[in-house]
């Protein structure tokens, strides 16, 4: 992990929390939350919603990192909002869904955080770059704030065109929708 370490010293809350905890520098904090259950949170819009409920998804413990970073003024990690075609290969979890319904690939929305170009993927305890960026279609820097609508508005517009763009496909937005939230349960399994 190349991103620069610091020490926690912000009265943030978030900072506050993770120092109640015992953690006091970043590379620990990035450790901790890696090794979180990967789960959805109850409330999302609540920046310690990772805490509250003992795990996270990508969207929630990237942004509650990237939150602790700007309260300690590290500015130079950045959150990100990529697509990716999620299929067998990548994500083997969710094989059984994509046959189901005869798809090859569901193109995900993924969270993750970048410093000086370089991918950190706190998702899971073995996250990394390499379980997407071969698959990866396109990336946009976002803000904390975003994980929420305007994350799901990027995604349905995203998938609205990849329907548009394979007519081959014969489900509808909602329908695909749909099957998207079935590969999410999928992975929770």
């Amino acid at each position: 992990m190349n991103v620069s370490n610091f020490k926690i010293k912000s009265a943030g809350k978030i900072s506050t929390t993770f120092l109640e905890l015992g953690i006091d520098d970043f590379h620990s904090a990035l450790l901790f939350i890696k090794n979180l259950p990967y789960k959805r949170n109850i409330d999302k819009s609540n920046s310690l919603c990772v805490f509250n409920d003992s795990g996270g998804t990508c969207s929630t413990k990237h942004a509650l990192l990237k939150n602790l970073a700007l309260e300690n003024n590290f500015n130079d990690l950045q959150l990100m909002l990529g697509i990716f075609k999620m299929n067998s290969i990548n994500t083997p979890k969710i094989s059984s869904v994509l046959d189901k319904y005869k798809l090859q690939e569901m193109p995900e929305a993924h969270n993750y955080l970048k410093y000086q170009n370089e991918i950190i993927d706190c998702t899971r305890k073995n996250s990394s770059a390499a379980d997407f960026i071969n698959d990866l279609i396109e990336e946009v820097e976002i803000q904390p704030s975003q994980i929420t609508d305007f994350k799901i508005q990027y995604h349905q517009k995203f998938l609205t065109n990849y329907l548009q763009e394979n007519p081959q496909i014969p489900y509808s937005i909602d329908e695909f929708w749909k099957i998207r939230e079935e590969c999410i349960t999928a992975l929770q399994q």
